[in-house]
């Protein structure tokens, strides 16, 4: 198994852990680090969040993966900002309570990706 699907299957084994607002924020090394193993999502230039847009066939598929979406967001306890439109939909993920990026976000996008993939 190579280091990137070694990193990813330790993504997903894990689960979002609860963060206090005296907790750190992800530095940008790391985050850029689980990046590069993070098909598609991209950091703004303040590093402060991730975001992936993912493209569907129509309404239904898109639809279909925000409800899958939210369902595991609810069973991670991290809730990312979803738009979405009629065949594409946009997902922020953000660690609000350290007003930046946790390891919360990394396994909510590797989580995702999952999602996507099936």
């Amino acid at each position: 198994m190579s280091e990137n699907n070694d990193i990813l299957q330790s993504l997903l084994e894990q689960n979002c852990t609860e963060i206090s607002p005296k907790d750190k924020a992800l530095i940008i090394p790391s985050i850029e680090s689980n990046l590069s193993h993070l098909d598609g999502w991209d950091a703004p230039l303040n590093y402060a969040s991730i975001q992936k847009t993912f493209g569907f066939k129509n309404y239904y598929q898109t639809v279909s993966f925000v409800n899958a979406v939210t369902y595991l967001a609810q069973k991670q306890g991290h809730h990312p900002t979803i738009c979405f439109g009629y065949n594409s939909c946009e997902i922020t993920l953000v660690t609000h309570d350290i007003k930046g990026l946790s390891m919360n976000d990394m396994i909510m996008a590797a989580k995702i990706n999952a999602l996507y993939a099936d």
